[in-house]
């Protein structure tokens, strides 16, 4: 089940918000019991496990697995199973074996899960392929059963990883209620793409929180905006960006290289944002404050500020749980350089099992590397705004080819092209012949909305209107809120008619 279907929006999504509230009326009117609260987590668990059984089915074991390893471990590091009360630990003091050993089993047990369901079938065709090369075609194990690659491993095995190093680091202070800690796992605004939420960043929401009416309409607002990005640009987009990069490399043109890169940089970006914004939306629907995920990452003047912008909470994950422990840029210049490329190596590797991610990964980390050398860095900063948004927009949608090829051989083709050795002469495909008016409008408003065009639009609402005589500021105050209203509903029309044809639907980040 996915955010921007007709089954969530009118069939789970206003099942669940119901029996949530009606969950959590006795924290409402009761005094803030904390007994409502307990209601109310209990029934987000069980709908969040039958959103995840609706697209998994009994591999909805691998959470619940994962949640009670951590939930488990957390308890022996924080002082055992039978404490009766946890505090946090003390940053700097003594860790004991049974400590640092729940530790190790956590983070194994995750990357466990992750490695075999996520990588394995990359490790069966690696070695076929090298066997291949080395030897016989008769060797080759052709017989391996492949793995399914279950929804969400990624996000939710970090998430849940990440409470028992924040609780061994003395970052945050165990818990011992089993259905906080599994609500906060599987909590589903963000179970299967993220934002990846620090247990931190709940703990205290799970135990209080004070959802209101102004509250669940920002989330209303927030979720509408997401799935028009999703629905309307990042479907359109994604259809041709399909096509295009199916095209046989003898058919590839200059123009139609170029346009199946923008449609992609268009598409993964609305598509995930999207997402994101949807499950921010529902957390503020549920009374939850989940984070940002995306800053307008698409107007950062270099790749540094790009990863402070894009997928946030998972370039901060690899900041804060591995760059850092690597000794981060606090080490020589060298080892700083080393620390920048491993780390994307792995971040390309998370968001895929293939050598394409990894090649993704190491190119990134290879800018990274550029930008902090230190004669490089001065000429880095000295450069025009527009030639520093030129360079770190072309890198990022070259890296995006490489994101989004099938394979290197795919990915250079479609690079040659760009750069002007193409091999079509566009008597097959042509440009004029993907121009539609829809997939033209989508890029358009892709463009405008890849910078911060709303906030801007509301300002200049306001100022325009306070410049307009007859309109008085009961006017502004009236106006305001039915031009976002009517254009809230405008869009959910459009998404709802555009789901109900049945349209190209897939979130992109799904399959990572």
């Amino acid at each position: 089940m996915v955010f921007s279907s007709i089954t969530f929006l009118f069939l789970f999504l206003p099942l669940a918000l119901g029996v949530y509230y009606v969950s959590l009326a006795p924290y409402l009117v009761g005094g803030r019991s904390p007994l409502g609260v307990r209601f109310a987590n209990f029934s987000l668990l069980l709908f969040s496990l039958v959103f995840y059984f609706w697209g998994e089915n009994f591999l909805i074991w691998i959470v619940i697995a994962s949640t009670t390893i951590d939930y488990i471990c957390g308890l022996l590091i924080s002082g055992g199973l039978k404490a009766k009360e946890r505090s946090a630990l003390d940053p700097r003091g003594p860790r004991t074996r049974l400590q640092r050993l729940a530790l190790v089993l956590s983070i194994v047990s995750n990357l466990a899960f992750l490695g075999y369901f996520k990588y394995f079938n990359l490790a069966v065709d690696s070695v076929n392929a090298l066997l291949v090369a080395l030897g016989p075609v008769g060797w080759t194990w052709e017989q391996a059963a492949r793995v399914t690659l279950p929804l969400g491993i990624s996000f939710y095995t970090f998430q849940s990883m990440s409470y028992t190093i924040d609780v061994y680091r003395g970052r945050v202070r165990a818990t011992s209620n089993l259905l906080d800690f599994a609500c906060y796992v599987t909590l589903f605004p963000q179970l299967v793409a993220g934002p990846i939420v620090r247990y931190r960043d709940l703990a205290n929401q799970l135990r209080h929180r004070e959802p209101s009416v102004s509250m669940f309409a920002r989330g209303v607002e927030r979720f509408i905006l997401g799935l028009g990005k999703k629905v309307l640009i990042a479907n359109t987009v994604a259809i041709a960006a399909d096509k295009l990069f199916a095209l046989p490399t003898e058919d590839l043109i200059f123009g139609l290289a170029w346009l199946a890169v923008v449609c992609y940089t268009l598409q993964i970006y609305f598509d995930f944002s999207g997402y994101s914004d949807m499950a921010i939306g529902l957390g503020l629907m549920l009374g939850f404050h989940i984070p940002e995920n995306f800053n307008y990452p698409y107007i950062a003047p270099t790749v540094q500020d790009f990863w402070r912008r894009w997928h946030i909470s998972l370039s901060t994950w690899f900041r804060d749980y591995l760059y850092i422990p690597l000794g981060g840029n606090r080490v020589s210049p060298a080892r700083t350089y080393f620390n920048l490329i491993a780390v994307f190596f792995l971040c390309g590797v998370w968001h895929g099992a293939s050598w394409t991610f990894a090649a993704w990964g190491l190119y990134h980390g290879f800018f990274l590397a550029l930008e902090r050398h230190a004669p490089l860095r001065a000429k880095f900063r000295g450069m025009p705004a527009v030639v520093a948004h030129a360079y770190t927009l072309t890198v990022v949608m070259v890296g995006w080819v490489l994101f989004r090829a099938e394979t290197f051989s795919q990915a250079s083709s479609i690079l040659a092209a760009m750069g002007g050795a193409a091999h079509g002469s566009g008597a097959v495909h042509n440009l004029a012949a993907y121009l539609r008016p829809d997939l033209v409008a989508a890029v358009i408003l892709g463009i405008v909305f890849s910078a911060p065009a709303v906030k801007r639009l509301k300002g200049w609402f306001v100022s325009g209107t306070d410049t307009v005589e007859h309109l008085g500021p009961v006017s502004v105050r009236v106006m305001a809120p039915l031009v976002r209203v009517v254009g809230l509903v405008a869009i959910l029309g459009l998404c709802v008619v555009s789901l109900a044809s049945g349209t190209h639907n897939p979130f992109i980040y799904f399959r990572f």
